[in-house]
């Protein structure tokens, strides 16, 4: 007989967040399981830490998928563990007191095919991954622990004088003197990547030499349907912390993510190439981007060609990190039908952070953003930079003639160059920034589209908007403690309404 399924969520839960929504999509709810339970205790392991709990999790697993799915609980201790492969329909569930440590000993992570930064590649096999799920959920009031201090290259000016001698008296290796690797592994993989993946890699032999260096994302959930973080708090991961890809109906709700300051790559959210997702009510301090929408990068992403589509970012705050909400850089499949509202961004490095760079490819559209406060941004409060890790067009010589002045040649338009369009931002609020915002496009194929109202900023300097089109600013009150409060360079048909302060405008018709 089937067991019966279990869930403590109507079906209307979610019915505010799509009030007036500026584009449809489906309504999602959480998923249901079976009834069956199993507590990781009953398996032979204790959770005091040290026992390591790896093949217990399998066993478990597997006991509650012959049934057909259900709950592993995973009671208050800390359960020290390897990988943990996750099934369809279970829901991994943390009590209150409850730890999963994951070991920092890279054997236990084999290498395997997956995507990073956008590409094809391989790396260790993430602490907790599915792949080709339905109905698979991290829940509870527990924490999970990546381990990820083993697993990072660090800088020093970025941590402590007691924390860098903490992680330097553990060996590995420098790059220079400012900058340790964990392991010899580690250094050699840094210096044949290409920004963190290798791309000649061939022999296994050749993967293996680097393999330390291949650190995972610590959440990896690819091609899942029905997908349910709810809860937990996910700290310290080896890179990225929360990664679906490709999944579809994503609903991530009360979670709070964090990683060190110092964390490269670590990022809080990478929610790449999803269709139909919430982000609600949640918490991200994290080392890198905050809560980032991603869809491949480059030639690797156009061909994958799933856009990240039908997102919904609501009342969720993010501390330290290198952007609060982010689209980019891999957005080369194209991120369309985003909406983020009542959010706040305390510290990080920018607010909303728009990013690519020719090569990439892919259409960005159909961005509403309403109701933001930040404070203490280090950069921008809105940015546009379409020149993210990348070139400027090219200086030749005029006929070859080093005797005549050198002219600009700019690319051709063509399914490598970005495009960022239909974004409307109202209602931004952000106390003391260093510029009020920035606008940087491409020449040959302008930022298009962008509306932005009711902002108030005060910040050091102004903002600027360059090689952009169609823009509409009103009801816009910039502060800046010197120059103007705006900067238009290079734009078309820019319409401001309402805006305080002097404008300034270079090459722009009036």
């Amino acid at each position: 007989m089937a067991s019966s399924k279990t869930s403590s969520q109507s079906t209307d839960k979610y019915n505010y967040l799509y009030n007036g929504l500026p584009f449809e999509m489906p309504k999602l709810k959480a998923p249901a399981f079976p009834s069956n339970k199993v507590n990781i205790a009953d398996f032979g392991v204790k959770g005091n830490g040290v026992d390591l709990c790896t093949d217990a999790f399998s066993k478990a697993i597997e006991t509650l998928s012959r049934k057909g799915g259900g709950q592993l609980t995973v009671p208050c201790g800390v359960w020290f563990t390897g990988p943990i492969v996750l099934k369809n329909n279970i829901n991994l569930h943390l009590e209150k007191g409850a730890i999963i440590l994951f070991s920092p000993n890279v054997d236990l992570y084999p290498l395997v095919e997956t995507v990073f930064e956008g590409l094809n590649t391989r790396r260790c096999q993430s602490p907790i991954s599915g792949r080709n799920l339905t109905n698979v959920a991290i829940t509870g009031e527990g924490a999970i622990d990546g381990n990820g201090d083993y697993w990072r290259p660090v800088k020093r000016q970025k941590v402590t004088e007691s924390q860098w001698k903490e992680f330097t008296s553990r060996g590995g290796a420098f790059k220079r003197e400012d900058y340790w690797f964990p392991s010899e592994k580690t250094l050699q993989g840094d210096k044949i990547a290409d920004m963190n993946v290798p791309r000649n890699l061939k022999t296994e032999e050749e993967w293996q030499s680097v393999k330390n260096f291949l650190r995972p994302v610590m959440i990896s959930l690819i091609e899942c349907k029905n997908v349910y973080l709810q809860g937990v708090i996910f700290q310290n991961s080896p890179a990225w912390n929360l990664h679906p890809l490709m999944c579809e109906n994503v609903i991530i709700e009360e979670v709070s993510v964090r990683n060190p300051a110092y964390a490269q790559n670590g990022d809080g959210l990478d929610l790449e190439s999803c269709k139909n997702a919430l982000i609600i009510n949640s918490t991200f301090d994290v080392g890198d981007d905050g809560i980032c929408l991603k869809s491949g990068k480059d030639e690797d992403g156009r061909r994958r060609a799933r856009p990240c589509e039908n997102v919904v970012v609501d009342n969720c705050t993010v501390f330290k990190g290198h952007g609060g909400f982010v689209v980019g850089s891999e957005m080369s499949g194209g991120v369309k039908n985003v909406s983020v509202t009542n959010c706040k961004f305390l510290g990080t490095d920018v607010g909303l952070r728009f990013k690519s760079c020719r090569g990439r490819g892919g259409v960005v559209e159909n961005i509403f953003i309403k109701d933001i406060s930040m404070m203490d941004i280090a950069t921008d409060p809105l940015l546009f930079d379409l020149y993210y890790a990348g070139k400027s067009a090219v200086e030749v010589l005029e006929d070859g003639d080093e005797n005549k002045p050198k002219k600009v040649v700019l690319p051709k338009v063509d399914e490598t160059t970005p495009a960022f369009k239909n974004i409307h931002v109202k209602g931004l609020n952000c106390s003391n920034a260093r510029r009020a915002m920035f606008f940087n496009g491409l020449p040959e194929q302008n930022i298009h589209g962008i509306s932005i109202e009711d902002v108030f900023v005060t910040s050091k300097i102004g903002g600027e908007i360059a090689e952009s089109d169609h823009i509409k600013l009103n009801n816009i009150t910039i502060h800046p403690k010197e120059g103007p409060a705006l900067l238009i360079r290079n734009c078309k048909e820019v319409t401001i309404k309402n805006l305080s302060g002097e404008i300034k405008r270079i090459n722009t018709p009036e």
